[in-house]
């Protein structure tokens, strides 16, 4: 790209401009008219999602290039579909921009949208432009589930195991690392760019769903005991209840027994954190990052303990079984060893819109 070319403002280009360079990101055959028109497989459910991302707020260029804020934004979207236990079909952007944005931000923005997209097979369908004076996205993104499969908040019972698919604390670490690159002095090339990586480049756990699908079909003649709206078919007499841990994973537990009016036992050295934290991190603070530094993006699901323990094995390496659901609707944090003093989590310590 040439000097006048990557200089080249919105309000050089116009909107008309600018959606012309957008389109050549999304399939020919899906845009051009007032709405995209998406097709779901038989029996199966359509599942919708939206987010709103803000410069300043959610992305910054002291942190991450147009390139992964793009990918942070689909990943994001990605990561709620996989929460719901839905497969994606496709998603639309909305834009608010300032006309001084050069455009070439706004194509480096799509590059990273679509290099995450592509490994899931997964197109840009439409969109909107508006002119802003805060860069905004308005990702909506749109999934398909069977409705057996979908996997509720609200749908966890006490005994329940608590899994979670992956380390907690890596992207806050990063976030740390890239806001104050002084930190750190102790750690690995390697480390630094893998603590970063996790930060700008989150990887949404949708390769958990077949792998918890083959396990609930093994088991799907188990008996267990449900209510009469949990009973669809075989398969949904072993409740799905989950979401992901975008916002923490304190956040993902309270969220899950508050909509299912239960409590849960989160077992303080069974969090899995990234191992570089052993020889960086005070055990305080590394508890901290993996509670609520958020944006990690991996899975909190809740399943009877047998299968939880197949799924844990399956997954692999950074997957654990990190507690248990509990009768009553507190939400404590207990170590074993007896060395911290059980503690009562709560969501007024991790990031909150508005707070104070």
């Amino acid at each position: 790209m040439n000097s006048e070319l990557s200089s080249q403002q919105i309000k050089d280009i116009g909107e008309q401009g600018l959606l012309e360079r957008l389109q050549r990101f999304c399939p020919a055959e899906m845009i051009g008219d007032d709405a995209a028109v998406l097709e779901t497989a038989p029996g199966q459910s359509l599942v919708v999602t939206t987010d709103v991302l803000v410069d300043g707020v959610h992305f910054s260029n002291l942190t991450t290039s147009p390139e992964d804020a793009g990918w942070r934004a689909a990943a994001a979207n990605l990561s709620d579909l996989a929460a719901m236990g839905a497969s994606p079909l496709g998603i639309t952007v909305g834009l608010g921009l300032p006309g001084e944005l050069r455009v070439s931000w706004v194509e480096r923005l799509y590059e990273g949208m679509t290099e995450c997209l592509q490994k899931y097979n997964t197109p840009i369908v439409g969109g909107d432009v508006v002119r802003s004076p805060v860069t905004t996205l308005s990702i909506t993104a749109f999934g398909q589930v069977n409705p057996s499969q979908i996997i509720r908040r609200s749908a966890a019972v006490v005994g329940d195991a608590i899994i979670v698919t992956g380390v907690h604390g890596a992207s806050h670490a990063g976030l740390e690392l890239l806001l104050h690159p002084e930190l750190g002095q102790n750690l690995k090339d390697a480390e630094r760019t893998a603590l970063t990586r996790a930060h700008q480049r989150p990887q949404p756990r949708l390769d958990v769903l077949p792998i918890l699908w083959k396990i609930l079909d093994s088991q799907s003649k188990i008996p267990v005991a449900l209510e009469a709206h949990q009973r669809c078919d075989l398969k949904s007499k072993i409740p799905l209840a989950g979401m992901d841990s975008s916002d923490g994973l304190a956040d993902a537990i309270i969220q899950i027994c508050r909509a299912s009016g239960v409590g849960a036992v989160l077992e303080h050295r069974q969090i899995p954190v990234p191992k570089t934290f052993n020889h960086w991190l005070r055990p305080e603070q590394a508890l901290q990052y993996a509670l609520y530094g958020g944006e990690d993006f991996e899975l909190v699901l809740c399943l009877p303990q047998e299968l939880a323990s197949a799924l844990v094995q399956h997954i692999g390496e950074g997957a654990a079984i990190a507690g248990r659901i509990t009768a009553g609707s507190t939400v404590i944090l207990h170590d074993e060893q007896k060395k911290f003093p059980d503690q009562v989590l709560n969501l007024s310590q991790g990031f909150q819109h508005f707070g104070q």
